[in-house]
């Protein structure tokens, strides 16, 4: 049995990749190789909707750590939907709620997502 499954999926300019089960040190390559993809491909506006995510261990954070200075410097960002609150509680303990957008469900975050306007 696989402690994590990854599906990703294109909401316009938005990746939406949906992380289940378990990112440990066990299944954090997967999950950094299905990141760097969606980078590689030119993808930097991703949502990590994580309403199946059950845990997530310092790797797994290292691994979005690795990729947020990449994606915002082609003016994109890595945002947070759905954390249940043993999720939620170890991204906040760790100050990520304060370098990520955090949002209640996806479509609150795909709201924030989309592009503004400047003038």
């Amino acid at each position: 049995m696989a402690d994590l499954s990854i599906a990703v999926r294109q909401v316009g300019d938005v990746a939406v990749l949906l992380p289940a089960g378990f990112i440990n040190a066990h299944t954090v390559r997967e999950f950094e190789e299905a990141l760097e993809g969606l980078v590689e491909g030119g993808r930097y506006t991703i949502l990590l909707n994580c309403k199946d995510l059950t845990y997530i261990s310092s790797a797994g954070l290292g691994a979005i750590m690795g990729l947020i200075e990449t994606v915002r410097e082609h003016e994109g960002d890595i945002l947070l939907s759905n954390l249940q609150d043993n999720v939620f509680a170890i991204f906040d303990t760790l100050g990520f709620t304060q370098l990520y957008r955090v949002f209640a469900d996806e479509d609150q975050a795909m709201a924030a997502a989309a592009p503004e306007r400047k003038g």
